[in-house]
């Protein structure tokens, strides 16, 4: 044989290899547990996403879902929500795989309607692959939107469920809204309670997300008073920004972690937004962040030594591939929605997702 044509077939064989090998390398680095210096670590990704009306196509009696039963102002038909499911079930099933191939181990979500719509989510094939389930708890908000957490039971042990009302400080009994849902676990084997919001909108003046900042953080003070180990994640679509007071002031979730005390949180996507300039949802050609996940102080590595010793936020991001974003027109570069003035676009949500890491040392 030709030895020139040997040596590039040697030589083409060695780069193959090369390649295999980083390969092999970058995915063993993202399995599910990883080894760093000899130990090894268990990771696992937590996540929001605000799933942007999240309808079935029946009435539910006493709510206001007229627009999303197909008579209604979308024509809202079976078509139209299978298509949604599946959109909403690609954007679930690839949230964590930027490090881990098998995904989220918890996920908050918000604007689901019922349990039938969950159901139906959780029967699109690459979910029912997962083996994910979900807490969803009724609640009273008018439109029929709740809040509920989707997880995968391999991972995530759930063992109580409860959710707080949401009350308006100002006596109002008439304008019920979304209730924060608590549920509480086993996470690697350390306890996790996970709250899951869904403040009032901008409709209305602040006053009323300080009330939901106020009441979550008297929430989280009760539960770390009752069961000092707690790990207490709050998340959800707080429809304000990270500096705004009903998060940095009435919650106590701050910037910085070295400004983190014991009851306080710390906010990772306060420096995403004012530093990096980046956010969740756009508004008039700017960007707000209103989809947070904030951590327990018992949750961060305050001295930088990487102990790894219970569950430690190791890193964070807003999730954005280019499939939920407008690829063209105006809006370009914006999250692309379902409907867009009162056009079906078959899209995702007026939201992006948010996605944190956790590690601990695993024996």
């Amino acid at each position: 044989m030709n030895k020139t044509k040997t040596k590039q077939r040697d030589n083409t064989y060695f780069i193959i290899m090369r390649h295999t090998i980083i390969a092999l390398a970058v995915l063993l680095l993202s399995a599910a547990c990883i080894d760093a210096q000899n130990r090894k670590l268990s990771v696992h990704a937590v996540c929001f996403y605000n799933l942007e009306n999240l309808f079935d196509t029946n009435h539910d009696e006493h709510k206001n879902d007229y627009d999303f039963l197909p008579d209604g102002s979308y024509h809202w038909d079976e078509n139209k929500y299978t298509n949604k499911l599946n959109n909403m079930a690609r954007v679930l099933c690839d949230l964590g795989t930027d490090k881990l191939p098998y995904g989220a181990s918890i996920i908050g979500v918000s604007e689901v309607e019922n349990d039938h719509a969950l159901d139906d989510l959780m029967a699109v094939p690459c979910m029912k692959e997962r083996g994910y389930k979900y807490v969803h708890i009724e609640g009273p908000d008018k439109r029929g939107v709740d809040c509920a957490l989707i997880y995968n039971p391999k991972a995530f042990h759930v063992t109580k469920t409860f959710h707080k009302l949401y009350v308006y400080e100002n006596g109002d009994t008439t304008h019920a809204t979304r209730p924060f849902l608590c549920v509480q676990g086993k996470l690697a084997g350390d306890n996790l309670t996970v709250i899951v919001c869904h403040w009032p909108s901008r409709g209305v003046e602040g006053t009323f997300r300080d009330a939901g900042g106020r009441q979550v953080r008297a929430l989280t003070d009760s539960i770390r008073q009752a069961d000092p180990s707690q790990h207490i994640m709050v998340m959800g679509d707080m429809n304000d920004d990270p500096d705004n007071t009903s998060m940095a002031k009435y919650l106590g979730a701050r910037r910085k972690m070295k400004d983190v005390g014991e009851g306080d949180f710390f906010n990772p996507w306060w420096e995403i937004l004012r530093g990096k300039g980046q956010g969740t949802l756009s508004y008039q050609g700017g960007w707000n962040l209103f989809d947070q996940i904030v951590l327990s102080h018992n949750m961060l590595d305050l001295k930088g030594k990487k102990e790894y010793k219970e569950l430690t936020l190791y890193g964070y991001h807003i999730f954005k591939r280019d499939y939920l974003l407008q690829q063209e027109g105006k809006y370009k570069g914006t999250p692309k929605r379902t409907h867009s003035g009162g056009i079906w676009l078959n899209g995702f949500s007026d939201h992006l997702p948010t996605v944190t890491y956790l590690v601990k040392e695993t024996h």
